[in-house]
């Protein structure tokens, strides 16, 4: 465990793999791991919320390519639900098992610089497209002893707010702290070949080759192309793990078995 002192782990946690007992034992593995020396940054989704709140208020969501199209309405309800109630309910969490957790968005202290994500021929509205990360904040709560708890909101140049895509926001994050590792929790077994076998390992160019011959395809091909873009900026490794499983989080740093695939450089 000694290798892993004052390391930086950037989790990717939230969506569909959140529940109230999995939340529980995530939050208490992020405390372990603080405990151990390890620093976790945590990084946090909402979409099934953020679509039960608009379900309520009686407003149709629409996606483009897994993307949520956000108009001005919509963002209010982003930043209610990701700002406000998942981040504090996460730092709760944390807290409740032993730790002491600071939540923040990304566009606290200019944190998610996006610019606006366009695509031919589809109006996405607010949502961003990572473009620099300032690590500071993420680093003085750190520092602090705190686990950061982060929402992926970004500003752009303007000071408007972006719905930002979880993923792409840990694996950018990740980047910019340089961390050991970026793990992302799904509600899959990790990556899969073309007969649907789980693969445990896989290098960046396997991954390539995987996804260029279809085998890797869905949902699966950002967080994967998340993945190689934060080891091809210096993280030493990236996992998609499976959040469904109990302590999910310390089988796949402290176990030979683990419990998804780890992809490497």
């Amino acid at each position: 465990m000694r290798r892993f002192l004052d390391k930086t782990v950037v989790i990717k946690y939230g969506g569909s793999a959140m529940s109230t007992a999995e939340s529980r034992a995530f939050a208490v593995d992020a405390v372990l791991l603080k405990y151990i020396g390890l620093r976790p940054v945590i990084v946090h989704g909402g979409g099934p919320q953020i679509g039960a709140t608009l379900e309520r208020l009686g407003k149709q969501s629409t996606f483009v390519d897994g993307l949520r199209v956000t108009d001005d309405e919509t963002m209010e309800v982003v930043e209610m639900v990701l700002g406000g109630k998942v981040n504090r309910e996460i730092v709760s969490l944390v807290q409740a098992g032993g730790g002491r957790a600071v939540g923040l968005t990304g566009s606290d202290g200019n944190m998610l610089r996006v610019t606006q994500r366009l695509e031919p021929d589809r109006d996405l509205g607010r949502v961003g497209r990572v473009v620099r990360v300032d690590p500071a904040p993420i680093v003085a709560v750190a520092s602090a002893g705190f686990v950061p708890v982060i929402a992926p909101i970004g500003v752009d140049e303007r000071g408007v707010t972006h719905n930002v895509n979880a993923d792409e926001a840990a694996g950018a994050i990740a980047a910019a702290l340089v961390a050991e590792k970026l793990i992302l929790l799904t509600d899959v077994e990790g990556v899969k070949d073309a007969e649907g076998s789980l693969i445990p390992v896989l290098s960046a160019e396997e991954a390539r080759k995987h996804i260029a011959l279809g085998a890797i395809r869905g949902g699966m091909i950002p967080k994967v192309e998340c993945c190689i873009g934060a080891l091809e900026a210096g993280v030493a490794s990236a996992h998609i793990i499976d959040g469904r499983i109990e302590h999910a989080l310390l089988l796949e740093i402290f176990t030979d078995r683990g419990v998804g695939t780890l992809i490497t450089r």
